[in-house]
């Protein structure tokens, strides 16, 4: 991802002449955001890369759907970037709450005897998307959830960064809805947006009324 990033990088000061840095290397605000908006958006072309090419690649032919990873409070909150590796085919967890899916994860663990699971719960949250140094590591927790301590400004906060991000919505990965909470617009839209293409009962039978059709015409035109 580095050298993909750093491609992308060395591209843009190719044709303007200067080179961004992250904050960490003393870089400004805009210049932060924008390299981390490359490497975020690297990673969704790069799983639609693999998911269209793995199955040549293991000698079949198709593709493969590519799952989303963004919840209820990512969305909300836009703790996201537009066109990332958020956007995908369909959003296994796009409706389901933080909190919510934490209590999944920690039955499953359980139920379905996955001690892995236990990582899940205790990892730090983070995107990865700036260098770590010594003194500072990105942390989802830190930069997306942890509001001042007055009711007040937290709902003010909320709203502000509900407002500046709303755009984004409107480009969300279709979500699978475990719950009646989910933020997706098109949650009340129900038609299927993943079909079985090929229809092979319909299409059967439209070749037999245009077999059908095309032999009473050529009887007409020989009647004629």
């Amino acid at each position: 991802m580095d050298t993909l990033v750093t491609a992308v990088r060395n591209l843009f000061s190719f044709v303007t002449g200067v080179k961004p840095q992250f904050r960490a290397h003393g870089g400004s605000p805009a210049e932060n955001l924008a390299l981390q908006n490359i490497q975020a958006r690297l990673r969704m072309v790069i799983a639609y890369l693999f998911a269209q090419l793995l199955p040549w690649v293991r000698g079949r032919s198709g593709g493969l759907l590519v799952l989303g990873s963004a919840n209820v409070d990512e969305s909300l909150r836009g703790y996201l970037t537009k066109y990332d590796c958020s956007s995908a085919d369909v959003n296994p967890i796009g409706a389901i709450s933080k909190t919510d899916l934490k209590r999944f994860i920690a039955w499953a663990k359980d139920a379905f005897d996955l001690p892995i699971l236990e990582q899940f719960l205790t990892a730090v949250p983070t995107a990865e998307l700036e260098p770590i140094t010594e003194t500072y590591v990105q942390a989802d927790e830190a930069s997306g959830s942890v509001f001042p301590d007055q009711i007040a400004d937290k709902v003010k906060l909320f709203f502000f960064e509900y407002a500046r991000n709303r755009h984004k919505m409107t480009t969300l990965t279709p979500s699978y809805h475990a719950e009646q909470y989910s933020p997706d617009d098109n949650r009340f839209d129900l038609r299927p947006f993943l079909y079985p293409s090929r229809f092979p009962w319909q299409f059967k039978k439209i070749d037999e009324v245009a077999a059908t059709l095309r032999d009473k015409s050529q009887s007409k035109a020989k009647t004629d």
